[in-house]
């Protein structure tokens, strides 16, 4: 036998492949690009070493070697087209300086100090480089990275960045994705499922009709809750069918609302659970919603309530005003209660702690009262062995 594919979980499947292949590429592209940084790095310094020794021959008059190496020496410095470099002689004196990035207009008076801070910015990069004069004589060359070897050094961010972006996308698209599967098999089952109900309810009709014809044989009282069974089987069926399509929301009394749906549910439920309802709510509060829709999300809490009790235990349903133009409505049971590994879960499409059923109950009550009704529905409180408490929360006006 097969075991039961949970289809979406797939896609949290592939969401970490995603995210650790771009780990992987990120990591591996930041490890390779700081060896050639620090490769590099060395490079230059060597290349201003060069470029140092080259001024000790060249401005260091007492050098043996001095005369004969002005050539050589000068195309050594000429070489340099990308390094920023600034000597500074044995007197302090700023005498040279190469590849610098100076604005245009920058007067004489204004070089000097500009050289200077510059000067400071290089010595927290690297420290200068000594230049032997002769006779006891140096002086310092000050150098920073070149312009390549700062975009090297930034490329490895940037790469990350970019990845990351990548990943953002892929997440949202596969969280989409996902959106799009669960509206397509909540809609197509609903759609179905009132298609289903249809013929069955009109056979269920004609019976109670028949019935009511012949009041001698059928007791009233029974027909009675025959017909309001069917009632409410058409309500289910029109239920079903504004699944997938914008609802028309309405106002309506609050208080008549949920006091008809649990006079209803407290017949029909088992008769171990004790049922209790308060409000603190105003007799005539008003709130805009879908009436068959939000029955049904009252519905589907309290029957998942009475399962988690096993059909034993109280159920209590207590309405409140909030700040902010705010209801709450509070559905209390003694239940099992939810597990905190559970607690992220309840709301899943497909979580379910019961054997039978598709777990969709609390997934499409969360949908209806978010989406269709702007307000909110999550687990207010719960303890394991001692029950739970739901909150919805409308908004009024």
């Amino acid at each position: 036998m097969l075991k039961s594919f949970d289809i979406y979980n797939q896609n949290n499947i592939l969401k970490i492949i995603v995210a650790l292949n771009l780990l992987l590429v990120g990591t591996g592209s930041l490890l390779y690009t700081n060896r050639l940084i620090s490769r590099l790095e060395d490079r230059e310094e060597q290349y201003v070493q060069l470029y140092a020794k080259a001024l000790g021959y060249l401005y260091g008059s007492s050098h043996p070697d001095a005369g004969d190496l002005t050539f050589v020496t000068s195309e050594i410095l000429q070489a340099n087209q990308t390094i920023p470099v600034i000597y500074v002689n044995q007197n302090n004196q700023i005498s040279a300086q190469r590849n610098l990035d100076i604005p245009e207009g920058t007067t004489d008076d204004q070089m000097e100090p500009l050289l200077r801070q510059k000067i400071v910015d290089m010595k927290k990069k690297h420290p200068p480089l000594i230049v032997e004069m002769g006779n006891d004589q140096r002086g310092l060359v000050y150098y920073t990275n070149s312009r390549l070897l700062r975009q090297l050094t930034y490329f490895p961010y940037a790469l990350l960045a970019i990845l990351t972006a990548l990943g953002v996308l892929a997440y949202l698209a596969f969280s989409s994705s996902r959106r799009a599967e669960q509206n397509r098999v909540w809609v197509g089952l609903a759609k179905e499922t009132a298609h289903q109900l249809g013929t069955p309810m009109s056979s269920l009709m004609a019976w109670v009709e028949y019935m009511r014809s012949d009041p001698d044989q059928f007791d009233v009282s029974i027909t009675d809750e025959i017909e309001k069974d069917v009632q409410r089987l058409e309500t289910i069926t029109a239920r079903f069918s504004s699944i997938g399509s914008v609802p028309t929301l309405k106002e309506e009394n609050l208080n008549e609302v949920v006091q008809q749906l649990i006079a209803y549910l407290a017949r029909r439920i088992s008769t171990k659970v004790k049922m209790t309802f308060a409000t603190q709510l105003p007799p005539d509060q008003m709130v805009r919603v879908n009436k068959l829709l939000f029955e049904w999300v009252i519905e589907n809490i309290c029957k998942n309530a009475v399962d988690a009790m096993k059909g034993v235990g109280g159920l209590q349903i207590n309405m409140l005003p909030l700040s902010q133009r705010q209801v709450a409505i509070d559905i209390t049971d003694t239940g099992k209660g939810i597990s905190k590994v559970n607690m992220q879960k309840v709301f899943s499409p497909g979580f379910s702690t019961k054997k039978r059923g598709w777990g969709l109950g609390l997934t499409l009550a969360k949908r209806i009262v978010e989406e269709y009704h702007q307000g909110r529905l999550f687990v207010k409180s719960s303890e394991v062995g001692k029950g739970t408490t739901f909150r919805i929360i409308l908004n009024i006006g």
